[in-house]
């Protein structure tokens, strides 16, 4: 009887002292909407509209401009050796238009396909890129 008075008297006195030193909580939900600040490059062109208003269905779609825009960055940065904000993130114009000739019309599958073939060719040519942005303080 006497370790179960213990043990009560223990707990209650343990839960003050718990909310004492734990951290506040806060209910807050709001998002915050402040332009994102990455480590290089900041004035980044903005991406299409539709990518981010896209159906999530649909995502797909938005990673295989992704990776088509980012892979003409790339072989832009071979081509050129130079690694500069305007040469990493070019505009989206060429990509987009690309991606509407080649891959507006293609099924999720083929699509998937096309990522994988983009991929392999940035795999391939990654640690040039790395080797020149590094050297130009820009990876």
């Amino acid at each position: 009887m006497r370790k179960l008075f213990i043990a009560l008297m223990l707990a209650t006195l343990a839960g003050p002292l718990a909310a004492q030193i734990s951290p506040q909580m806060s209910g807050d939900l709001t998002v915050n909407m402040s332009p994102h600040q990455y480590r290089i490059c900041n004035d980044r062109p903005a991406r299409p509209t539709w990518m981010d208003e896209i159906n999530p269905r649909e995502a797909y779609k938005a990673r295989s401009m992704m990776r088509l825009y980012e892979l003409r960055a790339w072989e832009a940065i071979k081509a050129s050796g130079d690694c500069s904000c305007a040469v990493r993130f070019p505009s989206w114009n060429s990509a987009l238009e690309e991606y509407n000739r080649r891959l507006v019309t293609l099924t999720q599958a083929e699509h998937t396909q096309v990522r994988l073939e983009l991929r392999s060719q940035q795999n391939q040519i990654a640690g040039e890129i790395r080797d020149i942005c590094e050297a130009q303080g820009n990876w």
